[in-house]
């Protein structure tokens, strides 16, 4: 038996704690500063308030002042913050850990760099730890799962990426079973710019939702050919940003999959629709008060990345057009109109 402490009592870490603990791991979960109502109410009957389900009694709950009590004698820790964490995470927990303590992140991001680079959240811990002589291999998760269902046992495929094969591969182990499928890949950048990048798009597809709602005069409509029309311009533009960062094309089935599974309902979906409608971006987060938007964020930072690469002519910003649209209306204030004859594509070649 392995025993595993995860750091953030979020849906996705409390779901990914399910298959490890039926594989007859010891789940111990520390919640952040900002997770105490969680773990409270955890603490008492085992229910998730925010997943909305009930979780294993064999789950041990912590609160962050119990954190040293959950980490004593754990053989793996799993990072369980959104990506709005992970600065707290690389300040106020890494330098806690052993650094020969095998870690997971299930937190989905990047960074854009002033250069116009990009990284992912494990490149960026890893190389900011470095700096204070901390080396560390990290471990991600990737791939299309919804918290809620993977805490139901539905079948989910999702890969395992770091540069550590021997944690790859205890990770896999400790992990997949009958109903959670793993591959795993040591193409970091690959894997998490993929997954990183469906946030972005699943808000442009979702756009197509709102143009629907407006043209039928009610909610809940869909007209499909839009959305997938988009859907398929998101998929290319997807392939050739992760040839942008050399990144290995295979991992984008992941983004994709990822990419289906979030279109079809959350924060993502709302605001693209709420957008699709007319709403400027200023309105559309006035509706949308006080929820955190990691679509936003992947929006704006793969603008600012595609903008500085295009000024050194290292990249034509037509490339990415759905992309650029997206940034535009949440950084300018650019008005709803989808570049439709930009997506045409003409293959000659056969």
């Amino acid at each position: 038996m392995t025993t595993l402490t995860f750091i953030g009592a979020g849906m996705m870490a409390s779901a990914l704690a399910v298959p490890a603990y039926d594989n007859g791991h010891e789940i111990r979960i520390v919640g952040t500063h900002l997770d105490d109502e969680i773990v409270k109410r955890a603490k008492e009957d085992g229910y998730h308030l925010n997943m909305k389900r009930q979780l294993p009694d064999g789950f041990k709950w912590y609160y962050y002042d119990e954190l040293e009590e959950g980490l004593y004698g754990a053989d793996a820790v799993i990072c369980g913050v959104s990506s709005f964490g992970v600065d707290w995470f690389l300040e106020e927990i890494y330098p806690k850990l052993d650094p020969k303590l095998p870690v997971l992140s299930v937190t989905k991001g990047m960074i854009n760099k002033e250069d116009g680079s990009l990284l992912s959240y494990p490149e960026y811990w890893e190389e900011e730890l470095a700096k204070k002589g901390i080396k560390r291999d990290i471990c991600a998760v990737g791939g299309p799962c919804t918290s809620y269902e993977l805490a139901d046992k539905h079948h989910s495929l999702v890969g395992f990426c770091g540069t550590n094969i021997d944690d790859l591969k205890f990770f896999r182990d400790t992990f997949a079973n009958d109903y959670y499928h793993v591959s795993i890949s040591k193409d970091v950048r690959a894997v998490e710019l993929s997954v990183a990048l469906k946030n972005a798009y699943a808000l442009a597809v979702s756009l197509a939702v709102g143009i629907a709602e407006t043209e039928e005069g009610k909610e809940g409509v869909n007209h499909y050919n839009p959305q997938a029309a988009l859907f398929a311009q998101s998929t290319r533009e997807m392939g050739d940003l992760l040839e942008l960062v050399n990144g290995d094309k295979n991992q984008l089935e992941l983004g994709v999959g990822d990419l289906y599974v979030t279109i079809f309902g959350g924060r993502t979906r709302r605001i693209g629709t709420l957008l699709g409608r007319g709403y400027s971006y200023e309105k559309a987060m006035e509706e949308l008060a006080g929820v955190t938007l990691e679509s936003v964020v992947i929006a704006k930072r793969m603008g600012e990345a595609i903008t500085v690469l295009a000024d050194k002519d290292e990249v034509k910003k037509d490339k990415f057009p759905l992309l650029m649209h997206i940034y535009n209306m949440i950084a300018n204030g650019a008005k709803l109109n989808i570049p439709w004859n930009k997506f045409n594509q003409e293959d000659l070649d056969n």
